[in-house]
């Protein structure tokens, strides 16, 4: 027995359980219903998970009480014990809902409905809740039947079975339901009336929308027409006495209540017309006499009841009318003024309260999404969605509202739908006002996760998205754009200076002043260039538009025009041949490699052309070695002819960055290429090849200037790494390998002195600054490292390998191909390192063990710090290193016997390992796709940020520019990673059978 003035422990276990008033609870815990279990912890702790344990207590107490004997309740007791499920849906509920919680007490065996559930009642349809209603045949059974599937989605919602936009959808499909079941009873009711007529009942506002409240009226337009050889009269008269039977049934208060008001008023002439039209007469009124508001209305229009075929005709029959509704006059400022008026109208002593219509409310998301749906779904069927959520996702993918404002305004969204669900849930009730007091709030913030403070952080988060909508919502819905937009003529050809601003802005620019000055410095004058200029930058601007990043695209095509502008070719080039303005507009809105190579000789920009400027098709090694030593041969001296060599080596890097960007955004005539493994290898060669070219030209620049034309030794260079295969992208160093050999009669130390100069002053001169992108040439793949010497004779590395090659080094020998100097010494050290990298015997265990070892080294140790693994292209799993280690044990142990596997290159290794038999078909494409992937992001990030990375850009515009290249549209950057992740991840599987595990 508890002492005067000490509390019991039960009294403290209480308090800290969330109860409020833990006396009341006590003796509630004492009463005979619930003797069996006061003490079981596991009841306490569940009542102390809901939003109000206090009420969920009484609610659980009155529910045992309307048990039919003590059996019953007995049975209720030990499944709320036993079954968590249960547990947490049913004292969900009981904690979140007073009136759901009388209507258990009405209804004692309802809560059985919660007991279990099969998979398809986690998320129920329209066909579900019919049958849920199926045996309701009065309005009484219906109610009854209504708040017992409502039950159910209660219990999904208060348990986070589902989010709020499933159960506002689960909602909608519940109304769907039991209009349809109204109308069979009217119909039931008054046969030869519903014998006369076909009646559409179509569902408006947030029914329409497939996002109802818990409580709402339900909004409806009916539509009627009379059965063949039934007078059009007569049926319209049968069509409204069975429509007002139907909006009663659901209306009207029994014994059990009501289920939501239908309303009817959003049809033609509001209140003051019939109830029920034919679909002519919709038309004929729409066509003529229909206000601004209503075509904004008709956005969610839906067929939901009765004849489902005759609804569908009138939503096929006003859906162009809606779409064309933005060209009429003043549409803009109406739809303003009319939003401004709901808030007008709200009494003053509420709008701070007002979760629905206030400023920063959830009206002022909705309109705004469906004024922007309006003006921009007239040439976008995307944003045709009359749900707010899915029409926003709908607004940002396309790039209509920027994508970090469609994050905020979502989240924004959904947390207010939140609260505005469970203030309807807890009385069900129509309202959408923040109660005032302290327990009502304390419900509300636990019912939405907010344990620690629950009205402090009620607030601040509410007053926090609020802030978002209100300044959200200013930025979205009074822009100028809008107007200006709006009233665009189709055929617009010339950029007008007034709509400038308006169309920038409706572009996507983040920065319209900027953007104008541009386009009034590039526009303005008399001068030719200046009128061939006005005619091009309409198109362009859409062009831009398409990229991540139009701003930069306007700022360097102004930047080229300035350079190039006098030049009489140049906008020739552009107005007269008709892929290189759009090839430019895509090259100058990509990133900022292409950009900065064409900026230091913009005179590039004729590659871009049809004509003789060579188009973007990569040249070959050949032809790029043949100009290259030809620049050499005419120079005067070493540093004029890399010079010369480095040029060429730009130029050709912005041909072939400019022939992936316009093969990986396509343009109006060429779609985009499909097979991405062709814009890897197309880049991969093209890149190498200039590589060795640019070598091959400053060993002979170099040579010719210490030596004349005949070097002390043989030399040769050997491309390894991503160079030897071909495979080089444009932000790679060159990894080589140097191998000498003295000519007859020359002293082997003289020879070495020669062939370590050629090495230093070809590397020096690579790297020295200036206005072309320097080339670093890596040795560290040579013997002991960078310990080792620079550069071996051949019989130095026929001695090491002899001796003391280490295993990684034979994998790493898998790459080397001779790139440039002497071919004949090349080829011999080919056929030195061949019986290494392709032992005759395969690999033996150890060996295997040790390469297994070295990679799980790396694995660990070589990640960056910070770094997200599952993003990082070539360290992570499923990336580069994962795909080209289990190609290169392939090589390495099949490569002697398999002709196939003798190649440099990844993607041939691995083709051939799969016609061999040595791993399925399957995993092949599984590891060849991952390697594609994995190749195209290092080469997206490169040319969006000018440097090279190995993971995806933190900065947002980066992100969705490097996503455009990989051929996502705006606003599914998250898909682009997606897609990433699921690619590693299915290529890190089969790495783990075949490189782990075989």
């Amino acid at each position: 027995m508890t002492g005067p003035g000490r509390r019991s422990s039960t009294f403290t276990r209480l308090l800290r359980h969330g109860f409020t008033d833990p006396s009341a609870a006590e003796r509630l815990l004492d009463s005979a219903e619930l003797v069996p279990v006061r003490s079981d912890p596991v009841l306490l702790e569940a009542l102390g998970r809901t939003a109000d344990p206090d009420l969920a207590l009484r609610g659980l107490v009155r529910l045992l009480e309307a048990q039919p004997g003590a059996t019953a309740r007995r049975g209720l007791l030990d499944t709320v014990i036993a079954a968590k499920p249960l547990r947490d849906r049913l004292l969900g509920v009981l904690g979140a809902s007073a009136a759901l919680a009388d209507h258990l007490a009405r209804h004692p065996r309802d809560w059985e409905a919660l007991v279990m559930y099969e998979p398809r009642d986690l998320h129920p349809g329209v066909e579900e809740f019919e049958r849920g209603l199926a045996e309701a045949d009065d309005p009484v059974s219906l109610r009854v039947a209504y708040r017992r599937c409502l039950l159910a989605i209660a219990a999904r919602d208060v348990c986070g079975t589902t989010d709020v936009a499933e159960a506002a959808a689960e909602l909608a499909d519940l109304a769907t339901a039991t209009l349809r079941a109204a109308v069979g009873l009217a119909a039931a009711a008054a046969p030869a009336d519903a014998a006369l007529c076909r009646l559409a009942v179509v569902a408006m506002g947030k029914c329409g929308g497939h996002e109802l409240n818990y409580v709402s009226d339900v909004d409806v337009i009916f539509v009627a027409e009379p059965v063949e050889g039934a007078d059009e009269g007569k049926a319209l008269r049968a069509a409204t006495k069975l429509a007002s039977h139907m909006m009663r049934i659901c209306s009207e208060t029994t014994v059990e209540g009501s289920i939501w008001p239908v309303d009817a008023n959003l049809r033609p002439e509001g209140r003051n017309g019939p109830l029920v039209r034919t679909l002519s007469s919709h038309l004929a009124y729409y066509q003529r006499w229909a206000k601004t508001w209503e075509f904004q209305a008709l956005l969610k229009a839906r067929p939901v009841a009765g004849d489902l075929a005759l609804g569908e005709e009138y939503v096929a029959a006003v859906e162009p009318l809606v779409w064309q509704a933005a060209e009429r006059e003043n549409f803009v400022t109406d739809v303003q003024k009319m939003r401004r008026r709901v808030v007008e109208n709200i009494p003053a002593a509420e709008v701070e309260r007002e979760l629905k219509l206030g400023p920063g409310g959830l009206r002022d998301v909705e309109f705004a999404v469906q004024l922007l749906q309006l003006v921009h779904g007239r040439a976008d069927a995307s944003l045709r969605s009359g749900t707010t959520l899915d029409a926003l996702g709908a607004l940002a993918a396309g790039g209509y509202v920027g994508r970090a404002d469609a994050v905020q305004l979502d989240a924004a969204y959904r947390f207010l739908r939140s609260m505005e669900h469970r203030i309807q849930l807890y009385r069900l009730r129509r309202t959408h006002l923040v109660p005032e007091g302290e327990e009502d709030q304390r419900r509300l913030g636990r019912s939405l996760g907010l344990r620690a403070d629950p009205v402090g952080e009620l607030n601040r988060e509410w007053k926090r998205h609020a802030a978002v909508v209100r300044r959200l919502h200013e930025k979205l819905f009074y822009r100028p754009l809008l107007d200006a937009v709006a009233q665009l003529p189709s055929g617009e050809a010339r950029l007008s200076s007034e709509a400038a601003r308006e169309r920038l802005v409706a572009l996507g620019y983040a920065d319209p002043a900027a953007a104008l000055r541009h386009l009034e410095a590039l526009a303005s004058g008399v001068t030719r260039k200046a009128a061939i200029q006005r005619t091009l930058l309409p198109v362009l601007l859409g062009w831009f538009a398409d990229s991540a990043d139009p701003d930069a695209g306007l700022l360097n095509f102004r930047k080229v025009s300035d350079a190039l502008g006098k030049t009489p070719w140049y906008l020739r080039l552009l107005r007269d041949e008709g892929a290189a303005a759009e090839n430019l507009a895509r090259v100058l809105s990509a990133g900022r490699l292409a950009p900065d190579l064409l900026m230091r000789a913009p005179e590039a920009v004729a590659l871009l052309g049809d004509g003789d400027g060579g188009g973007l098709e990569p040249r070959g090694r050949a032809p790029l070695e043949q100009e290259i030593l030809a620049a050499v041969g005419r120079a005067e001296g070493a540093v004029q002819a890399v010079t010369a060599a480095r040029g060429v080596r730009r130029r050709e890097l912005f041909r072939t960055a400019a022939a992936d960007i316009v093969g990986s955004y396509g343009t109006e005539a060429q779609p985009a290429e499909a097979d991405q493994g062709a814009l890897v290898d197309l880049v991969g060669g093209a890149v190498s090849d200039l590589t060795a070219a640019t070598l091959a030209g400053t060993l002979r620049a170099v040579v010719r200037e210490g030596w004349g034309d005949t070097l002390p030794t043989r030399f040769a260079i050997i491309g390894m790494g991503r160079f030897g295969g071909h495979e080089l992208g444009y932000g790679s160093d060159a990894d080589v390998l140097f191998v000498h050999e003295p000519q007859d009669g020359v002293d082997e130390q003289e020879a070495a002195r020669a062939a370590n100069a050629v090495v230093a002053e070809v590397r020096r001169l690579l790297q020295v600054p200036s206005a072309d992108p320097p080339l670093l040439v890596d040795a560290d793949l040579r013997p002991e490292g960078k310990s080792g010497p620079l550069v071996r004779t051949l019989k130095s590395y026929e001695a090491y390998y002899r001796r003391w090659s280490l295993v990684w080094e034979s994998q790493a020998l898998l790459r080397a191909e001779p790139v440039a100097g002497d071919e004949e010494l090349g080829r011999r050290f080919v056929r030195l390192i061949d019986p290494l990298r392709y032992p005759e015997a395969g690999l033996g265990a150890d060996a295997v063990r040790e390469i297994r070892r070295l990679k799980a080294r790396m694995e660990s140790e070589r990640l960056p710090r910070g770094a997200d693994p599952k993003l990082h292209t070539k360290l992570g799993p499923g990336g580069l290193s994962d795909v080209e280690w289990t190609v290169q044990l392939l090589q390495l142990r099949h490569g002697a016997e398999v002709a196939g596997l003798r190649t440099t290159r990844t993607r041939g290794a691995l083709a051939a390992a799969r016609e061999a038999g040595l791993l399925t078909r399957e995993d092949a494409v599984i590891l060849d796709e991952a390697w594609v992937l994995a190749t195209r992001v290092r080469n997206a990030v490169m040319l969006v940020r000018g440097r090279a990375g190995d993971t995806f850009p933190s900065d947002a515009r980066e992100a969705a520019a490097v996503g455009r290249y990989l051929g996502y549209g705006p606003g599914h950057v998250g898909d682009m990673l997606d897609d990433y992740r699921r690619s590693a991840r299915r290529a890190r599987a089969v790495v783990d059978t075949l490189f782990y595990g075989g």
